[in-house]
């Protein structure tokens, strides 16, 4: 007889998600490898979402809820499942974050999270050396679905320019970066901006921070440093930050602007480059 892994359901949201998804696929009298060629996954995929092993994705999570007609039993849980991924001292500001009705964010070194594409989030999560890799790619990708709301929050996002030069993950990844940028040149609900070189000396030197506003929750003020993250809402920060972001909108080029550099530098930097068998030899 194989030998069933016990589940506690209540030790974590990964850990109900794989007791609840055993406990349905058994009460369907399934075996691992049916539910697999139902959903068309391996028995050794279900196995290892069901102790834990693998960290389910939304896609994974709706097939099942289809085959098993669970009413979206699963694709409700993997939110949990997927914010819980992320380091336990960065979640309290993710659900601000999903809560927050304006954004207001400064990035100097990297572009902000919510506009990332999967290769460039992979590349800058990569720097960590973390355990799970593929489970915080999958919550940074979770947590960018509050602009996909029917009314999502309004955002502003100011980049330096060294963002758009530092070469993360390489010249392709770049270039899908760039052109996932470009596509919010005329969203209604984003705004991306850049604060360029020739910018000099500003207001926010110190580095990167958010702003979040809320319908009836006092303002909140965001800021990180090498392992942690800070929230704040004291009314003198709130306040400080509020006046530091307008001096970086006055000094950022236009939003138009900003769009044009950016497809340049795409070009320029990150454009499609002959191979070595291709060159012309004189």
């Amino acid at each position: 007889m194989a030998h069933t892994q016990p589940l506690d359901p209540s030790a974590s949201p990964l850990d109900y998600y794989g007791w609840e998804l055993r406990r349905q696929r058994e009460a369907h009298g399934l075996r691992q490898g049916q539910l697999g060629d139902i959903i068309f996954c391996s028995a050794s995929l279900i196995g290892q979402i069901e102790t834990t092993r693998k960290i389910p994705t939304r896609d994974f999570s709706e097939r099942v809820d289809a085959a098993l007609g669970t009413d979206g039993v699963f694709s409700r849980l993997i939110g949990l499942v997927l914010r819980s991924q992320l380091p336990s001292w960065f979640q309290p500001y993710a659900e601000m974050e999903a809560k927050a009705t304006y954004i207001s964010t400064y990035q100097a070194q990297v572009v902000y999270g919510l506009l990332q594409t999967e290769e460039y989030a992979r590349a800058v999560l990569a720097t960590g050396m973390p355990d799970d890799l593929d489970g915080l790619v999958a919550a940074r990708m979770e947590r960018q679905r509050i602009l996909e709301r029917e009314q999502p929050p309004l955002s502003w996002a100011i980049l330096d320019e060294a963002v758009l030069h530092r070469p993360i993950g390489g010249p392709e990844v770049m270039r899908g970066q760039l052109t996932r940028l470009l596509e919010f040149s005329g969203h209604r609900w984003m705004r991306v901006q850049v604060l360029p070189y020739r910018a000099g000396e500003h207001t926010s030197l110190d580095g990167a921070f958010n702003l979040l506003r809320f319908e009836d929750d006092p303002d909140i003020i965001y800021t990180e440093d090498l392992i942690s993250g800070h929230m704040t809402a004291d009314p003198g920060a709130i306040r400080e930050a509020a006046r530091r972001y307008a001096h970086l909108q006055a000094a950022a080029l236009s939003v138009e602007a900003s769009a044009e550099l950016i497809n340049r530098v795409m070009e320029e930097r990150y454009g499609e480059q002959p191979r070595p068998d291709e060159s012309t030899v004189a």
